[in-house]
């Protein structure tokens, strides 16, 4: 991990606020390409990686807003593929279709879909709806991202739409193992029992409060006197298919943000904290359990 006050580590943060309004968008797309918002953003982390270190042997800087979406629309390739995903082929469907069909004006009914039913489509579709009719991305920009012709991304276009106006969202299984666990938890937080929160810390606990910083050990306990001074509160829910944890401001109707949580033996042993990363609420299906 990079050293925090190091000369990496202030070129990082340069970079992180550099690429800030961009970053929201590459979430949208990852986040629909994967049917997650936590996927999502693994893989807006990973791209945004790639590019960092990419960007320091360039002899020129590129435009930024396209050349980052490249990287995560092949970041999340990947990650499909390395999950045993199917129907991520892109050019298996980008073939001829009756265009005459084919209207350039964005799509509402992808606006409204749910990130689960984007899986319903094969890559090609999925990337082009996406890009063209959420992002509002021209045919040229979906053209270049994806890798294809502007005649393959219509032909994509009047596929996928058809195929997502006919679909209907796919429910994922939620295993709810750890439900007490989570139970108890938020129950803690939201009686202010940070000795008793403390105490369910595991001694190897790993703590990633995503985009910001990494905690292990000891020093995770030191995570809650923040949360001592703020007005949110806790519930469970379900968030793409399993179990979390939203954090809810004062009087809101809505989670701000979410935490992942993993228990061993009785203790949590793994806490991901997404409170630097708010913008995935925005995208995110949560029903309270």
């Amino acid at each position: 991990m990079t050293e925090p006050g190091s000369p990496i580590a202030a070129a990082r943060e340069q970079f992180l606020a550099l690429v800030g309004d961009v970053r929201p968008e590459l979430h949208r797309y990852c986040a629909r390409l994967t049917g997650s918002v936590i996927d999502g953003e693994d893989i807006v982390q990973e791209a945004l990686a790639k590019a960092f270190y990419a960007l320091g042997v360039q002899a020129e800087p590129p435009p930024l807003r396209p050349w980052l979406f490249k990287i995560a629309h092949n970041a999340a390739l990947d990650h499909l593929r390395s999950h045993g995903h199917k129907l991520t082929e892109l050019r298996a469907d980008l073939d001829d279709a009756d265009l005459g069909a084919f209207d350039e004006a964005r799509d509402p009914a992808a606006l409204r879909a749910a990130l689960a039913r984007f899986l319903a489509l094969p890559l090609g579709q999925r990337s082009a709806v996406i890009l063209k009719d959420v992002l509002g991305h021209s045919l040229e920009e979906t053209a270049e991202t994806m890798g294809a012709t502007v005649l393959a991304v219509k032909a994509a276009l009047v596929r996928g739409r058809k195929s997502l106006a006919q679909s209907e969202r796919e429910e994922k299984p939620v295993v709810a193992d750890a439900r007490a666990a989570l139970d108890r938890y938020a129950s803690l937080f939201n009686a202010r029992d940070w000795d008793g929160l403390r105490a369910l810390i595991g001694d190897d606990c790993r703590l990633d409060l995503v985009s910001k910083s990494e905690r292990r050990g000891k020093q995770v306990g030191f995570y809650f006197a923040r949360y001592e001074q703020e007005p949110v509160t806790m519930r469970v829910g379900h968030l793409d298919g399993r179990l979390a944890l939203g954090v809810y401001p004062a009087h809101a109707a809505r989670p701000a943000y979410f935490i992942l949580l993993v228990f061993e033996d009785g203790r949590v042993s793994s806490i991901r904290d997404f409170r630097y990363v708010s913008y995935i609420a925005d995208e995110a299906v949560f029903e309270p359990a």
